[in-house]
């Protein structure tokens, strides 16, 4: 029998074969590719969050209310909320951006080993959220102190409200208030924040 190759019947349906599977992987690969891409503009691409934020702006999947009976100014009872999802890439983009790369908040095998049983966002970015509510706070909101207490875990992909009512006016534009965030009708974190409120820098 001859070892030469070309020629040789069995050898060159092994090589058509081969070459239709792969060409087949590729087809496939280029299908799933395009099913997992979620256009979100005119030119059929998705646009990260990152990419579409402006100062003072809004994004379509957030959701933010006042409670206030003037909005131009703040007083005892007035209320503030901020809701989003907290998504796989806003985990990812803070333990970049932070350092921390806890694998219970970026591996989901090492999750379910903890008494988490999954992976869990990092609570300092779940907090984060109370200072998105207070984004929405007529005037420049500056921070004075913050306290925190971590009561449950928030996963990805649930949707998470942070919820912040004025509870004292402390004089010279300062405010304590009573912030939460609350994962459905659970209370995820509980806390405590005082506020300055300034004029805002003319324009």
């Amino acid at each position: 029998m001859s070892t030469d190759w070309y020629g040789n019947p069995f050898l060159d349906k092994w090589a058509e074969t081969s070459t239709q599977m792969v060409e087949n992987a590729i087809a496939a690969n280029r299908a799933a590719v395009e099913a997992w891409s979620v256009p979100a503009d005119d030119t059929g691409t998705e646009t990260p969050p990152l990419d579409r934020i402006e100062p003072a702006g809004d994004l379509p999947e957030w959701h933010a209310e006042m409670s206030a009976e003037d909005p131009t100014e703040v007083s005892v009872g007035d209320s503030f909320t901020f809701t989003k999802t907290i998504s796989d890439g806003d985990v990812k983009s803070f333990a970049a951006a932070s350092g921390d790369t806890n694998p219970l908040h970026l591996d989901e095998e090492y999750g379910s080993k903890t008494r988490f049983k999954g992976r869990i966002a990092h609570g300092t970015l779940v907090g984060g959220l109370i200072s998105a509510a207070l984004a929405r706070v007529p005037g420049l909101v500056i921070y004075l102190s913050q306290d925190l207490e971590f009561l449950g875990p928030v996963r990805i992909d649930d949707r998470v409200s942070a919820k912040c009512e004025i509870v004292e006016d402390l004089g010279d534009d300062q405010y304590r208030l009573r912030t939460r965030v609350l994962n459905g009708e659970d209370v995820a974190i509980d806390g405590e924040a005082v506020i300055l409120i300034d004029d805002e820098p003319d324009e």
